[in-house]
């Protein structure tokens, strides 16, 4: 199976077999096919899952967005933003905000784009495809400089860990019952909610303990999805919700019945963040 992406063999020449295994199964996986033309583009966004290997265990980068921001201060964010007229395509639009928000070299020889997973719906009618991609070389991670008007930190988590959550015991976790951990559970904490926008299904929330501010909503499902690929396995937990749409073409299909996203066309001429908002 072939991958549209470049990633030459020599580049895993440094990284564990098993990281190796889970890099492989990203590379040759293949999205659901989707057709986002009669979307309005104002309303489509990307995000960059950028992955690395630390002591034999693959990571995940994340930012805690700045508190200053007018939307989900605070929270828990991939690197992303919306697509700008001057992307030449998604990936495109993934990488440059991740240079604006962390300053992520563009272009560099060491990071990979492994794949595109299927677009996610935000909470703000926003259709946001993942970009994944690999870094070999972490000395760009000491480089990496959070833009205080969109980021307040830069931190990262170990992608199994959203599978499993007790993997992440051997973090420096943020303590119990502090402003970032504020639940009675020690690792994983879920809520399951009526969307009255999507037809009254049922969404389940995860929050996921971190070192920094709790990974939820739809970062942690972009990291679900990106961790069941690498591992081939699904989560400990049970991810989804009873009646919870799991399908991109029938969440497309509700948006459109409903004239959400006609709707969108016209609230986009309102002054917005470019960054991708939670669920």
């Amino acid at each position: 199976m072939s991958s549209p992406f470049y990633f030459p063999s020599n580049a895993l020449e440094n990284v564990s077999e098993r990281t190796r295994e889970c890099l492989e199964r990203l590379r040759i996986h293949e999205r659901e096919k989707t057709d986002l033309t009669s979307y309005p583009s104002t309303k489509l966004a990307a995000v960059l899952v950028l992955l690395f290997e630390r002591a034999g265990e693959l990571r995940v980068l994340l930012t805690t967005r700045s508190k200053s921001l007018r939307s989900h201060p605070g929270q828990t964010a991939l690197p992303g933003g919306k697509v700008d007229e001057t992307d030449v395509d998604i990936v495109a639009t993934a990488y440059r905000e991740a240079h604006e928000e962390v300053g992520l070299p563009l272009n560099s020889p060491h990071i990979y784009t492994l794949c595109l997973l299927r677009p996610f719906l935000s909470s703000s009618k926003l259709f946001v495809t993942p970009v994944v991609a690999f870094l070999t070389d972490l000395s760009i991670l000491d480089n990496l400089r959070a833009n205080p008007t969109e980021v307040d930190c830069i931190f990262s988590h170990p992608l199994e860990a959203i599978l499993d959550p007790t993997i992440a015991r051997k973090e420096a976790l943020v303590p119990m019952g502090s402003e970032h951990w504020p639940y009675e559970v020690e690792l994983h904490s879920t809520t399951d909610t009526v969307l009255s926008w999507l037809n009254d299904a049922t969404y389940r929330m995860h929050r996921f303990r971190s070192s920094a501010s709790p990974i939820k909503g739809l970062t942690s499902e972009i990291l679900t999805t990106t961790a069941e690929i690498a591992f081939a396995r699904p989560p400990t937990y049970e991810r989804y919700a009873s009646g919870q749409i799991q399908e991109f073409p029938m969440l497309y299909r509700i948006l459109k019945d409903s004239g959400i996203s006609s709707r969108a066309v016209m609230a986009a001429s309102t002054p917005t963040s470019g960054a991708v908002t939670p669920v």
